[in-house]
Parts: structure tokens; C-alpha cells; sequence
């Protein structure tokens, strides 16, 4: 059987990092389709099926989150966004909109570039994998969880979540009343942990309650626990 090649879509308006980025891509074995500005990346990502999106912040006709919003509106491909920036409000917004992990340009190395590849294409991979292999539905209270489907109703209206969110979510439900560290959710969804910061962690936690939640100030699924990280409360 012939082994399935990952398609990238790599969107940055510089030649010098398409070629930066491209290389180690493309030696990994994976398929490298590049965008250089806003518009052609949703073309080319409405045209084709992607396994995985590099999307940088600053981009030329449509901005890279608005690109990051288009993308997540029909699709929860993994998204690593790029900045030039180290502001950490670009960072916590890019995830809040729906991308699975960010890279600082002047802070990384193509090593660290790779694993983060690598990790998302591994996470997205284990999760299909999972899926085609479970067929049941959680359900605690008001909240229903199909994770064949990946789909979730709160109130029976249905809420969408993003990559991230749903992964974190089916790994709390799945094991109520275990208590996850920030550092193991971080293995868990994300595939690794060498390169991020555990208050990822606390910005998906708090999408997610936003969307699950009716009170996220005063959750009632997902709890913290004091210096330690969150649990899903125990089923009686």
C-alpha cells in the first residue's frame, strides 16, 4: 500500500522564507504548495485538500488572520501561524481565532520548525485514527459529545469548536475527574511540548468554556485546578 504524501500549504509574502521553509518540507517528503498573499491562500485552500497550513500573521490583500478565520470557518486542518512579532497579544489572538500553534521568525530554528510540523501532521493523523475507531457519544447533563463526528451540542444547539478545542474537550470527558497537567495536555493535543509555553493551555481552556460553558466564570464541565491544571468534573 502506498504510503499517503502530506500536502502543505505555506503562505508567507517573502521569497526568502518560502525557500527558508520549503526546503526542510520538502526533504521531510511532504508536498509544499506556496501562497503569497491572502487571497491566493484561500483560493488554493478552497481548490485543493491540505493535511496542514504555515500561515503567516502580516500578508499582503487579506491578513493572515483573516485568512486563519476563513480557513477555521469550513475546516479544522492544523494551522501553525508565523510572525515577525513577539508581541504576545498577536500570539494569544492567533490561537484564540482557531490556530493550533504560532512560531516567532527571528526565535526559532529549522529544527524546532520541523518537530512543530511534524507534531501537527502526528496529532492530526492520531486523531482520524481515533476516530474511525470509536463510535460513542458522551453526554453529562446538557453537554453531548460525538466523537466519531466530532460534533458538540450544548442546550441541543450545536457548537463549533475548533481543532483544539474539541481535542482538549474529548481528552477531559473522556477521563472525568482526572486531573491533566498543563504540560501533559500539551502532549497530548499537541503531539509535543518542547517548545511552548503552558499558558496555551489556559487560552483554549478559556475559549472553549465560552463556548461550552453558560457561565464560564463559574464553569460547571471543565475545572482548574490550583497550580496544577484542569480536570472535567466527575460523573455521578
Amino acid at each position: 500500500m502506498t504510503e499517503t504524501v502530506a500536502k502543505i500549504l505555506l503562505v508567507d509574502d517573502e521569497e526568502a522564507i518560502q525557500k527558508l521553509l520549503r526546503y526542510p518540507l520538502e526533504k521531510e517528503g511532504y508536498q509544499v504548495v506556496s501562497a503569497y498573499n491572502g487571497d491566493d491562500a484561500i483560493e488554493a485552500f478552497e481548490r485543493e485538500a491540505f493535511d496542514l497550513v504555515i500561515l503567516d500573521l502580516m500578508l499582503p490583500r487579506v491578513d493572515g488572520m483573516e485568512v486563519c478565520r476563513r480557513i477555521r470557518a469550513q475546516s479544522i486542518v492544523p494551522i501553525i501561524m508565523l510572525t515577525a512579532k513577539a508581541d504576545e497579544f498577536d500570539k494569544v489572538l492567533g490561537l484564540e481565532i482557531g490556530a493550533d500553534d504560532y512560531i516567532t521568525k527571528d526565535r526559532f530554528s529549522l529544527r524546532e520548525f520541523r518537530s512543530r510540523v511534524r507534531a501537527q501532521l502526528r496529532r492530526a493523523s492520531m486523531s482520524r485514527s481515533a476516530e474511525a475507531a470509536r463510535k460513542d457519544t458522551i453526554k453529562v447533563d446538557e453537554l453531548e459529545v460525538d466523537v466519531l463526528k466530532r460534533n458538540v451540542f450544548v442546550r441541543g444547539e450545536r457548537v463549533d469548536l475548533t481543532y483544539i478545542e474539541f481535542e482538549m474537550l474529548k481528552t477531559l470527558i473522556s477521563h472525568p475527574g482526572r486531573v491533566y497537567s498543563r504540560q501533559l495536555l500539551l502532549q497530548l493535543v499537541w503531539g509535543d511540548s518542547d517548545y511552548r509555553d503552558a499558558r496555551t493551555v489556559d487560552v483554549h481552556i478559556r475559549h472553549l468554556r465560552e463556548k461550552i460553558e453558560a457561565d464560564p466564570k463559574d464553569p460547571e464541565f471543565i475545572f482548574t485546578v490550583r497550580n496544577v491544571g484542569y480536570k472535567f468534573r466527575e460523573i455521578q
